[in-house]
């Protein structure tokens, strides 16, 4: 059982923490966006900062010393990055004339991958353990003023103690591929429905026609030229789009070139010797984590071949149990990504204002209800039997 008292603080910067403390909470199978190095590369390389709108302050809890519990943190003054949206949270905030931000998050930057983001030490109580985070979240928000702190993507196991807190409940909706047991990519396509194997066949032949070649790179084996054109890469959809922010620099992926390599899964498009585009993948602990993606030439259907044939055929290969391309898109959905539930937590200090939220959630989770049934009947896998 966890004993009282222990000591909360605040982190401005992961190197504060220690690696080895750090990563005895996160653990060998913890999420790989949660480990010290990747959090630590995007700090030291300028794209975690307050300039950014993303100004680390990572809560730690201490027992005798040792670190018992943490959860990345950061002051946000804006909502970008995030994948939960709450732009619509916030402008009726300002209607209101209730500031909204700052605000805090608990999360990984730029990153919609769901798994814990309250981690516990695997010899500490973590059932009192979260209490005890969900209890400071809300204190610290309210302490300093601020609008509301959100945790997102969380674990299943960090919704109850949450909501105990005083934290709103929002559900929201991904695609998710399970590998069955598969032995190869033929596998795959006879499990589908006969429409969608057909399309896929389709543009598998469409993108060999153009004479473009696809091939998956993993660890040792990516070369080290390799990570400055993934970069081009990266860069050349966020510059495509509006509301896309260069976050990730060029020194990221350098420190991932240095640090990294072992978590990462590149797929390199390419007619002849000239790169023509690639996808950008992470993967640890059986799961393959599909991040960006980007062309330097237009090639119709090699999006869909890069970032989820691709990646499909080799969680085969590899044994790789799941996949999780990145929110958001339908046409996931159609090539065998089936809907899985993501979770998110919300404290909202003014009462007026967190009444309305919890109204809108409450219509919002029935909602994604019948979407996820509606997915789950129309899947593009075929059912058993």
């Amino acid at each position: 059982m966890l004993r009282m008292p222990v000591d909360i603080a605040l982190a401005k910067r992961i190197a504060d923490v220690g690696r080895d403390e750090w990563e005895a909470l996160n653990g060998a199978d913890g999420s790989p966006f949660l480990e010290w190095d990747w959090l630590d590369g995007l700090e030291q390389t300028g794209c975690v900062a307050a300039s950014t709108g993303w100004a680390p302050h990572h809560l730690t809890v201490r027992q005798d010393g040792r670190l018992v519990a943490a959860a990345p943190m950061y002051l946000k003054g804006h909502s970008q990055g995030e994948f939960v949206f709450d732009h619509g949270w916030a402008e009726a905030a300002e209607r209101a004339g209730i500031a909204y931000y700052p605000k805090l998050l608990v999360a990984v930057p730029f990153t919609p991958a769901a798994g814990r983001r309250i981690l516990t030490h695997p010899d500490a109580d973590r059932a009192a353990l979260l209490a005890v985070v969900a209890g400071a979240l809300r204190d610290l928000c309210a302490g300093n003023k601020l609008s509301s702190v959100h945790v997102n993507f969380c674990a299943d196991d960090e919704i109850a103690p949450l909501r105990a807190a005083g934290f709103l409940y929002r559900q929201g909706v991904q695609y998710h591929w399970r590998n069955p047991g598969l032995a190869d990519f033929d596998g795959y396509l006879a499990g589908l429905r006969s429409k969608r194997r057909t399309q896929a066949r389709r543009e598998l032949r469409a993108v060999r026609e153009a004479g473009v070649t696809i091939e998956a790179l993993e660890g040792a084996a990516i070369p080290d030229a390799l990570f400055e054109p993934m970069h081009a890469i990266y860069r050349s959809t966020v510059d495509k789009f509006t509301w896309g922010r260069p976050y990730l620099t060029g020194a990221f992926f350098q420190m991932l070139r240095e640090r990294w390599k072992d978590n990462l899964c590149f797929v390199a498009a390419r007619r002849g010797d000239q790169l023509i585009a690639g996808a950008i993948n992470v993967q640890k602990a059986g799961v393959l984590y599909g991040r960006y993606w980007g062309c330097f030439e237009e090639v119709p259907y090699l999006h869909f071949a890069a970032c989820y044939y691709a990646g499909i055929e080799h969680c085969i290969a590899r044994g790789l149990t799941r996949f999780e391309p990145g929110a958001g898109g339908e046409y996931k959905h159609w090539r065998g990504f089936d809907a899985a539930v993501t979770h998110s937590l919300h404290f909202v200090a003014h009462p007026g204002f967190a009444r309305a939220v919890d109204d809108f959630l409450s219509r919002e989770r029935a909602y994604v209800a019948d979407v996820v049934d509606a997915l789950h009947d129309r899947s593009a896998v075929k059912k058993p039997g």
